[in-house]
């Protein structure tokens, strides 16, 4: 069967994204402020429920100090997925975020304007697909016909169709659920549904509390899912020095978090009101990076971007490095040399 008729029921999943397109050296401790005050400027932060540096520098307040040491105050905008980060981007209600591979290509696709200006991981082990631990689903086959959970647009939709792909299924012999986490938690655990495709830290709070399987994920399928730092390109081309801020302080956080491992499961713990064994799990599959994006990075993207074209998912060719601005924390990451 050809692919591009294996993959009709994606594709028409993907025709909801276009709902879019109507959206218009120093020490790890050590930040420099820029010389110029930002005064009135209010930085808008996106954040999500995952465990994440960016939680940690929210905890111990370092965006909110150097923030205001240039004049600038912070606001925290949070989201429950990748793709409403978008549609906030589009209408100038956030100017920073973390997000999944997909999210990214819907929203270069629909000319939303923004620059991917850092990996923040590449998500081998941080998507996956699980099942109940008493689940009949042993292998791939045995979802046909089956109910599984999902966030539209997510990172963890695309790692379920590069799952349905490796296997030669079609996703119209399964049904997909389209799910945001809170509703796919419940549904989930009352097994409303058969299985899940999910990101962290959900995927390790039911691993360890309610011993559900990881039927696959990115290790195993052979691919990745990168995510990635993104900024407002308006808020990036009029405030440059604010972007490399933002970095310094991701970077910060995620240098200490690598070096007080103990420290910040303690603290992650604390905030997530969840078992210590919960976030040693999620910080095992979730590796945070704060570096360039490399050619390994864009090839893979370029490679879901093409698929997706093909499919039908997005309207328009990508030339997905158009995204990509490395500047900033290549500049920001010579200051650690």
């Amino acid at each position: 069967m050809k692919r591009t008729n294996r993959f009709t029921g994606y594709l028409i999943f993907f025709m909801l994204l276009t709902v879019l397109s109507g959206c218009g050296s120093k020490s790890a401790g050590s930040i420099e402020n820029s010389e110029s005050k930002k005064e009135g400027i209010t930085v808008n932060i996106g954040i999500q429920q995952s465990i994440w540096p960016i939680l940690l520098a929210k905890h111990k307040g370092w965006f909110e100090e150097e923030f205001n040491k240039a004049g600038a105050k912070v606001k925290w905008v949070e989201f429950q997925s990748g793709p409403s980060y978008f549609e906030a981007i589009a209408s100038g209600r956030i100017d920073f975020g973390r997000v999944g591979n997909i999210p990214v290509l819907s929203g270069q696709g629909a000319d939303i304007p923004f620059k991917e200006i850092a990996s923040a991981s590449t998500g081998e082990k941080g998507d996956a697909i699980l099942v109940h631990k008493d689940s009949p689903i042993q292998k791939p086959e045995d979802l046909k016909g089956k109910k599984v959970a999902v966030a539209k647009g997510s990172s963890a939709f695309g790692l379920l169709y590069r799952f349905l792909e490796k296997e030669g299924m079609d996703p119209s012999e399964i049904q997909i659920i389209q799910l945001q986490p809170d509703e796919a938690q419940a549904a989930f655990e009352t097994n409303k549904v058969d299985a899940w495709a999910i990101w962290e830290p959900y995927q390790s709070i039911q691993v360890v509390k309610n011993e559900a399987r990881v039927l696959s994920n990115g290790k195993a399928i052979g691919t990745f899912s990168p995510g990635f730092q993104i900024v407002r390109t308006q808020f990036a081309d009029e405030h440059p020095e604010l972007v490399e801020l933002y970095l310094k302080v991701s970077e910060k956080a995620t240098r200490w978090q690598n070096e007080n491992k103990e420290e910040a499961i303690a603290i992650y713990s604390e905030l997530k009101k969840t078992d210590k064994e919960v976030i040693r799990k999620v910080l095992e599959n979730s590796v945070p990076a704060n570096t360039p994006i490399d050619e390994s990075i864009i090839n893979e993207q370029q490679s879901t971007a093409d698929l997706l074209l093909e499919l039908g998912g997005l309207k328009k060719e990508l030339n997905v490095s158009e995204v990509v601005d490395n500047s900033f924390i290549e500049k920001v990451l010579k200051e650690y040399e």
